[in-house]
């Protein structure tokens, strides 16, 4: 049922698994730190590729967050997806009963979905074995299986949604379920993204592009947004989850509260399969449209301290982002500080945008931005404050995190420091 009346919606509790480190607190400070989780390539022997290099996650073993049997039915993108939401719904200190289950959702993002498991069978096919393909591929495969097992595991009856809009998609997640609590009658949605496609095809694919850095000797310096010395994106893998909640129902509960959320807007270029226009107007439509959602809680943009920028070290999104900004901030725009996490975290494709929502609401809790690690010599034209190499203490009213991805696809979220009071 829609509200009468628009609902506050406050962030919770949150969980990462990154590149950087497995768990919250570890990958902000490595953040914090400009650490680079970008490393040679050890999922599979990337000999004869271009691009020998990614960002993996180092460490994990599912077995520490579900059963073995249910674990090896899962593919990569979904174990991440369910530690992760594990990790989030601990870090809320929420426990929900059945009945509130059936006012609890979830709300993922995922570009490419099983990939590895589509390799996989799809060998067994050329090799004359189609009867060895596993009963479990289907389900390993499609990508919206991430938020049913999520659902399956947390017991969330709620409303269950999976956007496929390839590097947008969880930013697109995390505006979906702000919109369900804010709007209808539902009281908790677990929402952001997960990634898992360090594979052959993916890198041979992205490789064919043109769009991966090929600095394979020196993996830590090859992801730099908005230098000149670029030389395309680090493919990443990982989970960004956030829990966001009802703030009545978050105060009744006195949980802590990282953040509100305060705006949220898409639109699309229309323009390209990949290629962003140059004058930015896309990219400038879902910030103008998530600043105009954003006003209705008072907000103004000159409100605005710092933007986690899509930043994926590629000339054509850097450039275009800066002009955008430029384009809907004016003036402001040299008044913000704004930085590019892939630097650190490498591209993380559809878990992107839940990562980075989840940055913004640290940066929110602590008063400080994550920088730009490998901005040596900013290309020409890029002149705002990209917090190169070092982190900024910087005190925050609001922030805004922007996301970008094939077939023009755009998205912008905002959030604020939580007034109780108000």
């Amino acid at each position: 049922m829609r509200n009468a009346q628009p609902r506050r919606v406050v962030v919770t509790g949150l969980g990462l698994i990154t590149p950087l480190a497995l768990g919250t607190e570890a990958t902000w400070q490595a953040a914090l730190a400009g650490q680079s989780g970008a490393a040679p390539i050890t999922r599979f022997n990337p000999q004869g590729l271009k691009t020998t290099i990614a960002a993996e996650v180092k460490g994990f073993m599912a077995e520490d967050f579900m059963d073995r049997k249910s674990a090896k039915r899962l593919e990569l993108f979904i174990q991440l997806a369910v530690a992760a939401s594990k990790l989030a719904l601990s870090d809320a200190d929420l426990k929900l009963s059945q009945e509130d289950g059936f006012k609890a959702g979830c709300s993922l993002g995922c570009g490419l979905g099983g990939l590895k498991t589509m390799e996989q069978n799809h060998a067994l096919i050329l090799s004359g074995r189609p009867d060895r393909v596993s009963p479990f591929f289907i389900p390993m495969l499609i990508g919206n299986m991430a938020a049913g097992q999520v659902a399956i595991e947390l017991g969330l009856r709620g409303p269950n949604y999976l956007s496929a809009t390839a590097c947008a998609a969880g930013t697109h997640a995390v505006g979906l379920a702000y919109e369900l609590v804010r709007d209808y009658d539902y009281e908790v949605m677990v929402t952001g993204g997960c990634e898992a496609v360090i594979t052959p095809l993916a890198i041979a694919g992205f490789n064919s592009m043109k769009a991966l850095s090929t600095r394979n000797d020196d993996p830590q310096r090859a992801s730099r947004p908005f230098d000149r010395d670029r030389d395309g994106f680090v493919v990443g893998e990982g989970s960004g989850i956030l829990i966001l909640e009802e703030m009545e129902r978050a105060k009744s509960r006195g949980t802590k509260i990282y953040a509100e959320v305060l705006g949220f807007g898409a639109s699309c270029d229309a323009h390209h399969i990949t290629a962003p226009p140059e004058d930015g107007l896309g990219a400038i439509l879902a910030m103008k449209a998530a600043l105009l959602d954003a006003s209705s809680r008072g907000l103004e943009a000159k409100d605005i301290g710092y933007i986690n920028a899509h930043g994926t070290s590629t000339g054509l999104n850097d450039n275009m982002e800066t002009k955008a900004i430029k384009e809907v901030f004016g003036d402001l725009a040299y008044q913000l500080i704004v930085s590019s996490t892939k630097s650190m975290t490498g591209h993380l494709l559809g878990a992107a945008g839940g990562v980075e929502a989840a940055f913004l609401a640290l940066a929110l809790r602590d008063n400080i931005i994550p920088p730009t690690i490998n901005l040596d010599n900013p290309d020409e034209g890029l002149d705002l404050d990209f917090a190169a190499h070092k982190a900024k203490k910087c005190h925050l009213k609001a922030a805004m995190s922007n996301s970008f991805g094939f077939g023009g696809t755009n998205g912008a979220l905002i959030m604020g420091q939580v007034d109780l009071e108000s």
